[in-house]
């Protein structure tokens, strides 16, 4: 049997780095990389010591989501017709994920989804990545939901069952890879020197297109809290895309306890959010991966596709508006209590098993479902 994994991001290669190791040990892997984030899907292949088999370049500067979806099918088009293989198998939610996908089924090859199932149930929240997984979710022979809660969207979906795996989410995995290698800060991680205690970290991220119009009052809320809790570093590392890098350098520079940093590696984001007290992010995954460490997230959006936290008690909706941001964070801040009693609950969103559980349901064996 011949797999054909696909990636384009750094989150996927983070989710799928588990995975390409358990299914090199068992089959014919070919790892095919898009380029969708060239720069930082470099950083992430290089720790997980991934190297592609195959390697398109389907970015150029300032192109739309049409043209990045034509040079993707393109380009798919003609790894297939060279790999020719049994499976394809893809991860989330992006524009790499959905091309792949929809190149594969258009040549008759199975499709698998690792992280099948999450929704929001608003197709422009977030935007594009709830449309790609829904339409994709159509064109699936194989689908790895990483919950329960996830397989029952696609139960609701008219999904066949017997299509279905829950396998917990393969982040839990990457992120045990991680720990292994490290006791102290990754080398890589460069911090202003600060007097504060090494644990008092806040982590703040925002990346995604739906908070771009929004970045200004973000910047706000930060500047006010950074003022009421001087205790804490507060550390950001800043996206590279100018609608977010530009107005956070302008809105927050001079802050004296706000480090405004570059884009860490996969192991230095970790170890950063391991050390925090608080995050504050629009990202997935940092919610997937908080619980482990036992780290309150504050999501800033207006929607999730990951309840699970939410509903285990690890995360905060607290939408865009800056006020409930505001609400959210110091309401964690203030009670070191309630943050404590999040370091022994387990991690609804995984066991470390995802990616042996998808390696076994592809060669037809037995798999015992994760239960959360």
């Amino acid at each position: 049997m011949k797999v054909m994994v696909v990636m384009g991001t750094r989150p996927e290669v983070i989710k799928l780095a588990p995975v390409v190791d358990a299914l090199r040990r068992s089959v014919d892997t070919v790892v095919c990389t898009s380029g969708q984030h060239k720069e930082m899907l470099a950083q992430a292949l290089d720790f997980f010591e991934i190297e592609p088999n195959i390697s398109v370049d389907t970015m150029s500067p300032g192109q739309s989501l049409n043209v990045l979806s034509a040079r993707l099918l393109t380009e798919m088009d003609r790894v297939l017709e060279q790999v020719r293989p049994d499976w394809v198998l893809v991860q989330g939610d992006t524009t790499t994920a959905f091309c792949a996908g929809l190149a594969a089924f258009h040549h008759g090859i199975a499709v698998a989804h690792v992280e099948a199932g999450l929704r929001t149930r608003n197709l422009k929240s977030p935007f594009p990545e709830e449309a790609n997984r829904n339409l994709l979710s159509r064109i699936v022979t194989r689908h790895f939901a990483p919950t329960a809660l996830a397989r029952d969207n696609l139960l609701r979906e008219g999904i066949d069952e017997s299509h279905i795996v829950v396998t917990g989410n393969t982040v839990v995995d990457a992120i045990m890879l991680v720990r292994n290698a490290w006791e102290h800060p990754p080398a890589s991680l460069r911090l202003p020197e600060w007097d504060g205690p090494s644990h008092a970290h806040v982590l703040v991220t925002c990346h995604r297109r739906e908070n771009f119009g929004a970045i200004k009052g973000i910047c706000q809320v930060l500047r006010d809290l950074c003022g009421q809790y001087q205790k804490y570093q507060w550390v950001f590392p800043v996206h590279l895309n100018p609608a977010v890098r530009e107005p956070v350098m302008r809105e927050l520079a001079g802050i004296d306890n706000l480090a405004l940093i570059d884009p860490v590696d996969y192991p230095s984001s970790l170890y950063l959010l391991s050390r925090s007290v608080l995050a504050i992010s629009d990202s997935g995954g940092i919610q997937e991966e908080a619980p482990t460490f036992g780290v309150p997230v504050v999501v800033m959006r207006n929607h999730t596709e990951r309840r699970e936290g939410v509903d285990a008690g690890f995360a905060t909706l607290a939408g865009q508006a800056p006020e409930r941001i505001e609400a959210a964070a110091k309401a964690w801040l203030d009670d070191e209590g309630r943050r404590r009693a999040l370091r022994d609950r387990s991690n609804p969103y995984g066991d470390g098993g995802a990616s042996q559980r998808i390696v076994s349901s592809l060669l037809g064996q037995p798999v015992e479902v994760f239960n959360g």
